[in-house]
């Protein structure tokens, strides 16, 4: 009767084994057709949108930055940023700009001169370097953004930061001035309106970056005072006193003339006026560019300025709007600050990838 017992609980043990291994395979089976449907099913779904497609200047250029003070650092590797590079390449950017190569003691590449003249910390990969190899490798153009010591911030005038720059040019053509895709510079001391020294620093650097390079063009992207020209550090989203478009003609027609010639194209930030404000401005700063023979880029900022975190993906209506404004006026160029972090599909920001994806489906690339 025992042995009866045993036969018969093994005999049900064996069966139930059985049934439920055969369940879970169809459950996981099941799983599978089930994934697999969803995942047809998304990849079918594309946005209806209710606007003209493609109506926007498209964005050919992106900032890289390395050394920011603002924005948190994402601590990629080479094999981060090759593919960062990848996603760039597949939706039309051709030109990368190191928005700074040194910020007071951090910098991007190892710099003999800033080390011993300010006590710069020596980096643990040389990002100019590496930058240099990827453009070459995905056929991009790339700008190296001057050194930053800080002092402009802490004092208001421009002139300090010639001395210092004078020799990072120098030192950086002859390092990395072999590369094919070292085809530009970049000022990135940025200012606003009559900020001291302006002139003389912007003429200076310009020129010297154009006699060393045999002429490589030069960029600045400065900002435009407007309602939103706030400190990144402060609580506020806006100010009352803002610069008016005829102030903003005025300035900078000045500013254009004393720099024609050393600057080669120039990319406003586009962040700090409203949207209702675009055209206003957009009209005026491609009316100067055009007298004074300056190219007429925007710098199309993929951040967000109105919202109380700084600083987030920004809306994808919103850099829409910007780029159809750029577009209306007739733009040379667009470029943004700052791909890697507010649109790459791999950033630290979930929102990014997606801004990313509305770009695509916005201007039909596949």
């Amino acid at each position: 009767m025992a042995n009866s017992r045993r036969d018969f609980l093994k005999q049900v043990s064996v069966t139930g084994a059985a049934f439920a291994a055969g369940s879970l395979a169809s459950c996981a089976a099941g799983n599978d057709s089930g994934s697999d449907m969803v995942k047809q099913s998304s990849n079918n779904i594309e946005s209806k949108l209710i606007v003209p497609k493609a109506q926007g200047l498209k964005i050919t250029g992106a900032f890289l930055d390395e050394i920011s003070h603002d924005i948190p650092h994402q601590n990629w590797g080479e094999k981060e940023w090759d593919q960062d590079f990848a996603y760039m390449k597949a939706i039309g950017i051709d030109t990368v700009i190191v928005i700074r190569s040194g910020y007071r003691k951090f910098i991007t590449y190892p710099s003999e001169y800033l080390m011993k003249k300010f006590g710069c910390y020596m980096p643990s990969v040389d990002l100019i370097d590496m930058f240099l190899r990827l453009s070459d490798k995905y056929g991009m153009k790339f700008y190296f953004g001057l050194y930053d010591s800080g002092k402009y911030w802490d004092t208001g005038d421009l002139t300090w930061e010639i001395e210092s720059n004078k020799y990072v040019i120098e030192e950086v053509w002859k390092k990395y001035g072999h590369y094919k895709s070292f085809q530009g510079w970049y000022l990135s001391q940025e200012i606003s309106r009559q900020t001291k020294g302006a002139i003389s620093a912007f003429s200076s650097l310009g020129k010297q970056c154009k006699d060393v390079s045999g002429g490589l063009p030069t960029l600045i992207s400065p900002w435009i005072d407007g309602k939103k020209a706030v400190s990144a550090a402060s609580g506020n989203l806006s100010k009352a006193e803002a610069v008016s478009v005829e102030e903003h003609e005025r300035e900078w027609s000045e500013i254009f003339d004393g720099i024609k010639g050393n600057v080669d194209a120039c990319a406003f930030q586009d962040g700090h006026i409203d949207y209702d404000e675009l055209d206003a401005f957009f009209s005026v700063n491609k009316k100067m560019a055009d007298k004074y023979g300056i190219q007429c880029w925007t710098n199309a900022e993929s951040f967000d300025r109105d919202m109380p975190i700084k600083f987030l993906p920004i809306k994808f209506d919103k850099l829409r709007m910007k780029l159809e404004a750029a577009a209306r006026q007739k733009y040379d160029k667009a470029i943004t600050f700052e791909f890697s972090h507010f649109m790459s599909p791999q950033s630290a920001y979930l929102q990014a990838g997606h801004l990313y994806n509305r770009y695509k489906e916005y201007f039909d690339i596949k």
